[in-house]
């Protein structure tokens, strides 16, 4: 019985803890842009492709003041080549193959997702910061780290990455069976920022809010 009644004090103790922990603080991102790179393997202005993709829902969890983790989800539908605004024949044509399954296959993979770990300061460096995590790409996973500016005030949290490279060959993003593939570099770069609250897009600080 004592035995029984010390199980049960346990298992109310562990639950405890972990209700605690429920209470963490969330902070949504609200503003977002992600862009993306391409290359020839004769990589020149003209053989550079670039773009944008779209967050679906990103979030920061902390710890009281500490900032624990993030969690950012990409909506691959919104894959673009070119100008977000243009409806170029070639560029529409370049979207519909990099969704396909020569490349994302976004209707298999219709969303990636980035797992914020850590970061750490850096010192007299052209970024104050180094971001860890872990991004999984048509359900690949891989751990990567890039430099960043990170500003952390509170509960607002601004993150500004530089242009960073993945290989598309880890994440399996190739033509399965064609000699175009050798004419692409393995390289893609990405360049983000995100917020936790609106950004202005001149001087890429929160904007203000109105009292």
């Amino acid at each position: 019985m004592k035995r029984l009644l010390l199980f049960a004090m346990m298992c109310v103790s562990i639950s405890f803890v972990f209700a605690q922990k429920k209470g963490d603080k969330v902070v949504k991102v609200t503003s977002s842009e992600i862009r993306w790179w391409g290359y020839k393997v004769v990589k020149t202005v003209p053989t550079t492709h670039s773009g944008t993709v779209k967050l679906k829902s990103g979030k920061f969890t902390f710890d009281k003041t500490v900032l624990v983790d993030g969690e950012f989800v990409i909506d691959m539908k919104s894959l673009m080549a070119g100008d977000v605004s243009s409806q170029d024949e070639d560029m529409v044509k370049l979207t519909n193959d990099l969704k396909s399954t020569n490349f994302f296959e976004v209707k298999k993979f219709p969303l990636a997702k980035f797992h914020l770990t850590k970061i750490i300061p850096l010192a007299n460096s052209e970024f104050n910061s180094t971001v860890y995590g872990d991004i999984t790409i048509k359900g690949v996973r891989k751990t990567i780290t890039f430099p960043a500016n990170v500003y952390i005030t509170q509960f607002t949290v601004v993150i500004e990455s530089a242009k960073f490279s993945l290989n598309r060959r880890d994440f399996k993003v190739f033509y399965q069976s064609s000699l175009k593939d050798y004419f692409i570099k393995n390289e893609m770069d990405i360049q983000f920022r995100i917020s936790t609250e609106k950004l202005d897009n001149e001087n890429r600080t929160p904007v203000k809010k109105k009292k």
